[in-house]
Formats: structure tokens, C-alpha cells, sequence
């Protein structure tokens, strides 16, 4: 008996394991689909939301079409389903969905600000859980706060409305938030009141370094998004305010994750998965849209798509020489966000570095002495070493 395995008639084992796939391993464990663009909120800071009207929806795809989606993923593996947006209980037909996603067997996680939960979903929840703690986003704990943020008249009442009812239900959901000026001031209070909710077994994350807009279709947005970006020492700051237990998951997530990439675009898990966008469009990761690498699941499958597409995606290699120079050496690449989903918002192209990341990630590795002032990571040599140093927790 273990403390992995409690009861010794119980073995944790990997799905993938499981005799059902035996010589035909699962392709997807989970499937990310992004229901609707249009939300209720316009928050200041979003890099994707679309208004609440019927421009987008009749572009978006039909009930049958996500019904298609969903069972090709259970039958490719997946087990999981995360429904997000824009708002995802915009659609009319969220209820729908839902049910069908749980009646495959589906885990759902579901991003929401709770706005939409009425008596009737917040009912349907209770009966038929979702297996995922649920995420809501939180703008602030005033009405002034949240609405200045949001920017819709109402919207906080329907807020603290929704969330009022998953807890009269004990529906299991987390919070999290999104750290603005309307908002800055009120992280202790929004802590505290997290700490009250059930289902937080941890302090809440935030949203800090904001995306630009992920369809590079307002250039008046993104100038907001960028006066609203944390200054690096700021963001970093409010990263590692919690200094012991920060430090302690930055040495081990350093020892693993912290070296240069090189030429390949790809370091990440992009493209191991399967991210769906409205209008059935299957992308690599939920912000890379760059046209060169979304494949049109109307006239293909998802099994092409992560067989044959995504695989190719993955090979590609930078040509940059601003970022064969730079990123491609820098041992930073764990730390700094840049990526070419990031490149693509900031650049339109898949390998232009983000001046912005870079400063974050340089801003970090100077607070936990990886890097010294006026140093550029990508000019380090003894890199490793430094790491090993760190990681071991051994003075300089």
C-alpha cells in the first residue's frame, strides 16, 4: 500500500496503458474547443473577446459540426474536454454540448465568468458534474473594480450571482485572476475571500504579462493591452511574493525545463494536442493562428490533422537571424514566453523575438541570481552550471 495507491486493490496506471490500446496508442488526451468568440464582458485587457452579437455567431460552427469534433476525439483517446471562449455559456446551445461531451464519458473543464450561470445550468451541473473543477476568471472584488475592467454595466451582480449558485450546490470550482490597475490594490482581499472557496487547494493564479489580440485584428486594443502590461520588476515582484515556496518551484522547474532551444519553432507541447476554435479550425496550441499552421477540420479530420499536419508543424525550423542570434541560444527559453504563438500576436511572423518576454524573462533570472545585471542570457557560457548551482540551492 502506497500513498499513490491507498487501497492495495487499486494500481494508478496511465490510460495508455490500459489493454483497450493495446499497439494503437490514444493520439489526444485532451481536446481544447473554443465554442464562441463573443462574450458578454469587454474587457480591457482580452486578447480575443468579440461583441455579443450575431456577426460572429452565424460564422460559428453548428451543434452537428462540434457533435462531429467530439466523437473523433473520444475515438482517437482523448478523455477530457475543455470548453472555453470568448464566454462559452453565450451559445444557446452550451447545455446541449455539455451533455453530449459527459455522455461520451468526456471530463469537462470550463472556462466561464459565471455571468450566464442560471438556476437552470447551475442545476444541470449538480446532476451531471463535470469531473473538472470549473475556472472562473475574476475582475475584481467591487462592483468599480470589476466593471472597470469589464466594462459592462451589470456585470459584477451577474458575477457574484453565478458563483453564488455553484456554491449553494457544492459545485467544485476555482478562481483566478487578472492582475490591472482597476484591480491591483484588491489581490490581498481577493486572496482571502479565495481562501474560502472549497474547492482551493492553493492561491489563486493570475494573468500578468497580457497577449495582444490573437486574430491581429485591432491595432486601437492592442495599444491598451500594451499600457496595461505589468512593468517587468513589477510582474516579477508579484511572481515571487510568496519568496520560499517560489523559490522552491523555481529551482526544480529549472532544473528541467531551463536550456536553449535552438533552431526548432517548437520546444513546447504545441501540436501534441488538439486546440479547436470556433469556427473548426484546429490549431497547434489555443493562440497560434497563423495561417501556415491551422488546418480546416471541414475538409479533414483530426486524425490528419495530428497525424500528418501538426507532426510537420512541429519540424519547423526559425530562419530569423534577430532570433537564431538570440533565442535560439538563450538558456532562458523555460522562463521567457516568447513563442511563435507570441510572435505571431506581437509580429505577425512565427519567429521574431518579443522584446517585452524578454525583458520578463531577463527581470526574472536577475531576481533568483541566475544572471547578472547588464548580462544577456544568450551571451552566457557557463549556463549549466549556473543552473546546477541554483537548482542544488548552492550559494554563488
Amino acid at each position: 500500500m502506497t500513498r499513490e495507491n491507498p487501497s492495495p486493490y487499486v494500481v494508478t496506471a496511465p490510460a495508455s496503458s490500459h489493454r483497450v490500446w493495446k499497439d494503437r496508442a490514444p493520439l489526444i488526451g485532451r481536446l481544447d474547443m473554443e465554442l464562441t468568440e463573443r462574450c458578454n464582458n469587454n474587457c480591457i485587457h482580452c486578447c480575443i473577446n468579440l461583441p455579443e452579437d450575431d456577426k460572429a455567431r452565424l460564422r460559428e460552427m453548428s451543434k452537428d459540426e462540434i457533435k462531429r469534433i467530439l466523437n473523433e476525439a473520444v475515438a482517437l483517446g482523448a478523455l477530457s474536454v475543455r470548453f472555453t471562449g470568448g464566454e462559452p455559456l453565450l451559445r444557446e446551445d452550451f447545455s446541449e454540448m455539455y451533455l453530449y461531451a459527459r455522455k461520451l464519458g468526456l471530463k469537462v473543464m470550463l472556462f466561464t465568468n459565471a455571468r450566464c450561470i442560471t438556476p437552470e445550468i447551475a442545476d444541470m451541473l449538480a446532476l451531471v458534474p463535470p469531473l473538472e473543477k470549473i475556472e472562473v476568471t475574476v475582475y475584481g472584488m467591487t462592483r468599480g473594480s470589476y466593471e472597470a475592467v469589464s466594462r459592462s454595466p451589470g456585470s459584477f451582480d451577474e458575477f457574484r450571482r453565478g458563483m453564488d449558485l455553484l456554491l449553494e450546490r457544492k459545485i467544485p470550482f476555482i478562481v483566478k485572476g487578472a492582475v490591472l490597475p482597476p484591480n491591483r490594490d484588491e489581490m490581498e482581499q481577493f486572496e482571502e475571500w479565495a481562501a474560502t472557496i472549497p474547492a482551493m487547494d492553493k492561491p489563486p493564479s493570475y494573468s500578468i504579462f497580457f497577449d495582444l489580440r490573437c486574430r491581429r485584428d485591432s491595432p486601437e486594443k492592442n495599444h491598451l493591452i500594451h499600457t496595461l502590461r505589468a512593468k517587468p520588476r513589477d510582474g516579477v515582484s508579484i511572481l515571487s511574493r510568496n519568496r520560499e515556496s517560489y523559490l522552491k518551484s523555481m529551482r526544480e522547474f529549472c532544473s528541467k525545463f531551463m536550456r536553449p532551444p535552438g533552431d526548432s519553432l517548437f520546444s513546447c507541447g504545441a501540436g501534441h494536442g488538439a486546440c479547436v476554435d470556433a469556427y473548426g479550425m484546429v490549431q497547434p496550441c489555443l493562440m497560434l493562428r497563423h495561417p501556415s499552421v491551422v488546418y480546416n477540420l471541414k475538409s479533414g479530420s483530426l486524425k490528419d490533422a495530428l497525424t500528418r499536419f501538426f507532426p510537420a508543424v512541429r519540424e519547423m525550423k526559425a530562419t530569423n537571424p534577430d532570433y537564431l542570434s538570440r533565442c535560439a541560444r538563450c538558456f532562458l527559453k523555460g522562463l521567457c514566453e516568447t513563442c511563435p504563438a507570441k510572435s505571431w500576436m506581437e509580429h505577425g511572423t512565427l519567429d521574431t523575438p518579443v522584446e517585452y518576454l524578454c525583458e520578463v524573462a531577463h527581470e526574472q533570472a536577475r531576481d533568483l541570481g541566475l544572471i547578472l545585471e547588464g548580462e544577456k542570457a544568450w551571451e552566457v557560457k557557463d549556463w549549466e552550471e549556473r543552473i546546477r548551482r541554483f537548482s542544488k540551492n548552492i550559494p554563488g
